[in-house]
């Protein structure tokens, strides 16, 4: 039996404890109790902010109030990068008295939480570690500034500094060339305002480009002409406003109207120049075209300056009698315009004994601070000048100008046509002919004595910008040389042709000029072959009396026959 009982304790197996229910039950206890420290302790924090809540754009989910509140502030401090073109500006926001509402976005920032599932779902990414995925809640900014300190740091911290004016422009006394000013810029305040204003309210992209607007630099206008002129007379000791040396210049463009003036009211000799009256006053009384014996006529006084030509046409024009012609062509010249322009003697012609005579000199008005004792019969002004090429040319062009102030038919537009057509071929190649390119059209009518050089006319370059320029200088002398007087002329009509060609500029003094002006045999048509509507059609033999030729000036439409 022993044997027996032996044996069952020999087969009875030993027991174990049961590890590893009693570890999972040790784990899930740990487990238990570390997530109620976990709870309680987030439960503790209950002063941080939800998970899942932006403040005026920053994340602050899950931050205490403080750190919140230091993070929007660290966004929004951070100083507005403007760039003006490519320099960068520094605005600090407090300069503008920029600051956050702090107390009315932490507590909408409190409010943002989403009541106990978002409390379990804000626990349970704060167990994981993770993050709010959702973040719907944002709390607007409220912010505010001073605009009215933002405008004035603009205006005087910025422009005074970062504008820049645009260039006045210039010339250069070397070539007699001009030049536009340099451009410039130039902020606008008004329209920065509103994209600074964004840029504020943003915790990011905190950059602004300025709106500048470039700013052309000033244009080269009859001013600077002007100024380049006198300065150039200047540089030849030629004193444009002195007490023994005067210069007038009068320029007009003619497609503007705009005029450049250096004592052009002043009073000269007009010597020769006044045939330019006469030739108006004698189309005035033209009833048909011209015949050859007239046009012929009309070259030796315009192209050869012949004064007994000329003293025929003021006989023509009084119906035979002399003075009654110059009586006309004062009044002519009055009711153009050219006021104080007259002739009341005829033409000096150096026949020994000879009696000239004058018919009254009219009231006039020209400048009498300068006095170039002027011939008491026949005196004119650059402005007067100027005045008859004007009309001239504008009832040639557009039947305006004489044809206007005659308005009953005495002119038309194709006897204009044929005046231009006439001084056109005034080739002498000195005065203002030698300041513009060989070969360019000029229709002009120069004229000198021994103290006075002056000539006047209308340039027709090939860009189209046809313009008006009249030139005299005197000086108080027995002789003012022709080699001292000429080239001041011709270097202000270089100086003129350079402001109205800019891309074509005479850049030094022409080379290629005579030593003294061509003879009229050279230029003027021999008689029976005058041909006015194209004055050089004698040099190819296909003249007529009415021409139909090309014309030196450019062609224009005819408006009616004149008496």
């Amino acid at each position: 039996m022993s044997t027996t009982v032996t044996t069952l304790r020999s087969q009875r197996k030993p027991r174990r404890l049961p590890i590893i229910p009693l570890l999972s039950a040790l784990m899930l206890l740990a487990a238990i109790g570390w997530f109620i420290v976990e709870l309680v302790r987030f439960s503790q924090q209950s002063d941080r902010l939800p998970l899942n809540v932006t403040v005026a754009g920053v994340d602050v989910g899950g931050m205490s109030p403080s750190d919140a509140m230091r993070a929007w502030e660290s966004a929004y401090n951070t100083p507005v990068t403007l760039w003006y073109a490519d320099s960068p500006i520094q605005l600090d926001p407090a300069a503008v008295g920029f600051r956050t509402s702090r107390d009315t976005m932490l507590a909408a920032a409190r409010r943002a939480g989403g009541g106990e599932s978002q409390f379990w779902l804000d626990f349970l990414n704060y167990l994981t570690g993770r993050r709010a995925q959702s973040r719907g809640s944002d709390v607007p900014l409220v912010a505010d500034y001073q605009p009215e300190l933002l405008e004035q740091w603009l205006r005087t911290e910025v422009v005074p500094r970062y504008d820049r004016p645009p260039g006045g422009a210039s010339f250069d006394l070397q070539t007699l060339t001009l030049r536009p000013g340099a451009s410039g810029y130039k902020l606008d305040v008004e329209a920065a305002l509103p994209l600074i204003d964004a840029a504020l309210r943003r915790p990011d992209d905190r950059t602004v480009t300025l709106p500048v607007e470039g700013a052309d630099g000033r244009g080269v206008g009859m001013e600077v002409l002007r100024s380049m002129i006198i300065e150039y007379l200047d540089s030849q000791g030629f004193i444009f406003d002195g007490q023994s040396t005067v210069a007038s210049v009068f320029v007009m463009d003619l497609e503007t109207g705009e005029e450049m003036n250096i004592n052009g009211d002043v009073a000269f000799s007009a010597a020769s120049t006044a045939k330019v009256a006469i030739l108006i006053d004698y189309y005035r009384h033209l009833l048909t075209n011209p015949s050859q014996d007239e046009a012929f006529l009309m070259t030796q006084s315009l192209l050869c300056s012949n004064n007994s030509s000329s003293n025929l046409i003021m006989q023509l024009i009084g119906n035979n009698d002399l003075f009654a012609g110059l009586s006309d062509i004062v009044n002519t010249t009055e009711t153009i315009g050219a006021s104080n322009t007259f002739i009341t003697a005829p033409f000096d012609l150096g026949i020994e004994g000879q009696q000239l005579g004058s018919i009254p000199v009219p009231v006039t008005e020209p400048n009498a601070n300068f006095n170039t004792a002027p011939d008491p019969v026949n005196q004119t002004t650059t402005e007067d000048l100027g005045t008859m090429f004007q009309m001239i040319y504008d009832c040639a062009y557009s039947g305006s100008g004489l044809m206007t102030a005659y308005p009953d038919g005495e002119f038309t537009q194709t006897e204009c046509r044929q005046m231009l057509n006439l001084m056109s071929a005034n080739d002498l190649e000195r005065l203002l002919q030698a300041g513009i390119p060989a070969g360019v059209t000029i229709a002009h009518k120069n004229g000198w004595l021994e103290n006075v050089h002056g000539d006047a006319g209308i340039v027709f370059p090939p860009n189209g910008r046809n313009y008006v320029i009249a030139v005299f200088v005197w000086e108080n002398t027995d002789f003012f040389s022709y080699d001292r007087a000429w080239p001041l002329i011709e270097e202000i009509s270089r100086a003129t042709w350079n402001y109205f060609n800019p891309n074509d500029p005479l850049l030094q003094r022409r080379t290629d000029i005579p030593p003294a002006a061509e003879e009229c045999v050279n230029f003027a048509p021999p008689y029976g072959e005058v041909n006015l509507d194209d004055i050089n059609a004698w040099r190819t033999g296909t003249t007529t009396d009415a021409g139909t030729g090309d014309a030196a000036v450019p062609p224009v439409e005819d408006s009616g026959e004149g008496g």
